[in-house]
């Protein structure tokens, strides 16, 4: 990050590196033979949770770069959804770094400009573009990385540590 997006990004931002990188964490567990497993009839699908998480930061970046996001007939995955962990983790990298460049290059002062998701012409959200991006980039990954940890528990899969060591680390540090 340059000096001058260091200043631009909002302290609020300060943790987005690292649930990125923890959610990666999780992605990194999601096995190739459990992608349609879910754990109830209403519950996504392993695989598409996931594809889920993959997602969230390529729209985060449309909070970031545009002054609004059109739902409606919205593709975000042209070539298809991955549907293997390494399609899905490639995936996800993409979008970190898409991500990541975005908000860096967002002038300071456009931070506080009103950012819309919209449905055709129903607007869903109107909020500040740092509020938005706190809401449907960070903590909506956090939301859904919580599920992930669920299915990966139910499924028998150690979890690895969020915010310090899971019962299946111990104590040991993570790396």
């Amino acid at each position: 990050m340059s000096d001058t997006a260091a200043t631009a990004r909002p302290p609020a931002f300060g943790d987005m590196e690292h649930e990125l990188a923890t959610t990666r964490r999780l992605l990194e567990r999601v096995p190739d033979e459990q992608w349609e497993w879910k754990p109830h009839e209403k519950s996504m699908t392993l695989g598409r949770l996931a594809t889920h998480l993959a997602e969230i930061p390529m729209l985060a970046t449309l909070v970031a770069s545009r002054d609004e996001f059109n739902a409606g007939g919205a593709n975000r995955w042209p070539d298809g959804p991955p549907t293997t962990r390494d399609a899905l983790l490639a995936a996800f990298d993409q979008a970190v770094r898409g991500l990541t460049s975005a908000v860096d290059a967002v002038p300071g002062d456009a931070w506080g400009k009103t950012w819309q998701l919209k449905n055709g012409d129903q607007v869903f959200m109107a909020l500040p573009r740092a509020a938005a991006l706190r809401t449907f980039g960070i903590s909506h990954i956090v939301h859904h990385r919580a599920q992930l940890s669920v299915y990966l528990r139910l499924l028998g899969i150690p979890v690895p540590g969020i915010y310090g060591p899971s019962a299946d680390e111990g104590a040991r540090p993570r790396t």
